[in-house]
């Protein structure tokens, strides 16, 4: 799948991508608010990271925006865990893309995915407690937080961190369906 929005474009990683995807989330700040990316993070991470498999119903995009005429990669986001019973939206962007708005485009371009192409009719998500942006940007998607504080592990952060819990349920009809290409 594929997903366009006003400024971005959302799409399937391919191996190329490895040396961009290596230098938009190597950076510490970036890895040290997600769960599963290790610190440091080189190349051999993004290729391996490429190269794993992903369900039909698991859909994980790079995030691309356009920049002098040029594409270049900014963030990534996806869907989780879908054939463990949950569904987790996750995202990420390179510093350099932070409060731009990037992250609430694709959310609201992803949870309408969810809703309407994908059948998902709950959608989880989290971030550390000293994440707040993330917090803010879960709340414009209309994300809910569920009064839970939970510890999760952080590979980047080499522990556990306490983490704010979100859900947002899709049958409740909030968001106007988006086009997809496919």
């Amino acid at each position: 799948m594929f997903a366009r929005t006003k400024r971005l474009t959302l799409r399937p990683g391919w191996p190329e991508d490895a040396p961009a995807l290596a230098r938009a989330i190597g950076h510490e700040s970036v890895v040290a608010k997600l769960g599963r990316v290790p610190w440091p993070y080189a190349l051999g991470d993004a290729e391996a990271f490429l190269a794993c498999p992903r369900g039909a119903h698991e859909p994980r995009f790079l995030i691309e925006t356009m920049e002098l005429g040029e594409p270049r990669l900014v963030g990534g986001i996806g869907i989780s865990d879908v054939d463990r019973g949950s569904a987790n939206l996750g995202y990420w962007l390179t510093p350099d893309s932070w409060g731009r708005g990037y992250a609430t485009e694709a959310g609201q371009s992803v949870v309408s995915m969810a809703r309407h192409a994908l059948g998902i009719r709950r959608l989880t998500a989290a971030h550390f407690v000293d994440n707040p942006a993330s917090g803010r940007v879960l709340a414009k998607l209309g994300f809910r937080p569920t009064g839970r504080i939970e510890p999760r592990t952080s590979r980047g952060r080499g522990g556990e961190a306490p983490a704010v819990m979100f859900e947002l349920d899709l049958d409740d009809d909030r968001c106007a369906p988006m086009p997809l290409a496919a």
